[in-house]
């Protein structure tokens, strides 16, 4: 397996339909691909103790979380029978409803895809250092829990 260099993951802000988009079309000359499969990760409005959420500000030690998400990366290739593999998290404030993960996973048969992008998808959540802090429509804040 050739060696692939790290990745940035971070974005900056939300996560916009139009870059999902071109992302999509960018695999259209990619014959030997027959399956994609992707995950969007949005904000939500929770309500928490009676407070509602109006965003969440996502921080991260970005250096650590970039190896770590190679690492992830790697061994999702290994594991999987993937062609292609895009990971990016956003950094900074993300309002609800937009999107703040994008996850598109690529391979010749539809069931590595599946398969796939839950690992994947469970390994960042689990163990990426990317943190968010839930900021409420009162503007108080709270750190997030992952469940």
């Amino acid at each position: 397996m050739k060696e692939r260099k790290i990745k940035n993951v971070f974005k900056d802000g939300a996560i916009l339909p139009e870059a999902i988009a071109k992302s999509i079309a960018n695999h259209q000359s990619k014959t030997d691909i027959g399956a994609h499969n992707i995950f969007l990760g949005q904000v939500r409005a929770d309500e928490i103790e009676g407070k509602k959420v109006r965003a969440i500000e996502y921080t991260a030690y970005e250096e650590m979380a970039n190896e770590k998400m190679h690492i992830i990366r790697e061994e999702t290739f290994e594991k999987f029978n993937l062609s292609c593999m895009h990971i990016y998290h956003s950094l900074g404030e993300v309002k609800a409803g937009e999107i703040c993960l994008f996850v598109f996973v690529s391979s010749p048969r539809r069931k590595e895809v599946f398969k796939a992008l839950e690992y994947l998808v469970e390994r960042i959540k689990s163990e990426a250092p990317i943190f968010g802090k839930e900021l409420f429509e009162d503007q108080t804040h709270q750190w997030k829990v992952n469940s």
